[in-house]
């Protein structure tokens, strides 16, 4: 029996999750009262049972008080049962952004009479600090699409590959839009030629092969990247060691449309699959 519990921010991607791992297979159940989890979870596991995966949704909406599932669980993990927790998170200015593009106008959890979705989050955080210290796998959706979502889960319930909570975000950007407030690491790649005052290479972006083929075709662009690429692989290791579970690697060029998007291309082809970490490629300044 494979037992999964899935929490984290309200937000987060929590019920995504769940539909990925229903998707795999999962038997799954949302919100389901705390008191009864312990029941459930000996029914669930009982001898002769058809199910063999499980996947159970928790959220501070169900019960504030999330030290009582903790309780509980430690309770059946003494018994001899085991599950494994994965936690959903987000940065604040994400969970802002994102519950200001749903239809929800207050935060679950915010105060009573107050409209700010930022106490909510708040509340929530302090409620969840301790569920998320024991949770076995932690995904911070802030930079994380879809399909890269999909495929860590496919890692971990799927193929049985290894898996490690810090997830690599390699973004363009342009300077003169500004640094990225979330970014981590930035290089700045305008020593490159700007492929911006070539006459047919203007119109296109970083994305497009002949703009790669000219950038590349500079001896500095190839030693940059072999020169990047040697330092993250040095780095990456001591993040995960800390326990960072989120890097963005930031790569600006002056509009964020030519130079930093092909380099961040050929940087996310070169890390793409070598290491034991989550991988995930965007382009904040290329229009939509």
């Amino acid at each position: 029996m494979r037992f999964v519990i899935v929490t984290g921010m309200s937000g987060g991607g929590k019920s995504t999750t769940m539909k990925m791992l229903e998707d795999m297979g999962f038997y799954c159940v949302d919100n389901l009262p705390i008191p009864l989890v312990d029941t459930f979870f000996k029914l669930i596991c009982r001898p002769g049972s058809e199910i063999t995966k499980v996947a159970l949704g928790l959220d501070a909406r169900a019960d504030e008080n999330m030290e009582e599932i903790l309780d509980v669980l430690h309770g059946l993990k003494n018994e001899g049962y085991s599950y494994e927790i994965i936690f959903m998170e987000a940065s604040d200015m994400t969970l802002v952004r994102r519950y200001k593009e749903s239809r929800r106008r207050l935060h679950p959890l915010a105060q009573t009479g107050s409209q700010r979705v930022e106490d909510g989050i708040r509340k929530e955080r302090m409620i969840l600090e301790k569920v998320k210290k024991e949770a076995d796998y932690i995904f911070d959706t802030s930079k994380l699409l879809t399909r890269n979502l999909k495929e860590e889960l496919d890692k971990i319930f799927v193929t049985g590959e290894g898996y490690n909570s810090l997830m690599v975000n390699v973004m363009s950007f342009g300077f003169k839009k500004g640094i990225p407030v979330d970014a981590d690491l930035v290089f700045d790649v305008r020593f490159l030629p700007n492929p911006f005052y070539v006459d047919e290479l203007k119109p296109l972006t970083g994305n497009d092969d002949e703009v790669k083929d000219y950038v590349m075709s500079f001896a500095e662009c190839s030693l940059f990247l072999d020169k990047l690429e040697d330092m993250l692989k040095f780095l990456i290791p001591g993040y995960v060691k800390e326990g960072k579970n989120q890097l963005v690697v930031a790569i600006g060029c002056t509009g964020g449309q030519h130079r930093s998007v092909a380099i961040a291309n050929m940087l996310y082809e070169r890390m793409r699959g070598v290491g034991n970490y989550g991988l995930s490629l965007s382009h904040r300044d290329i229009p939509k």
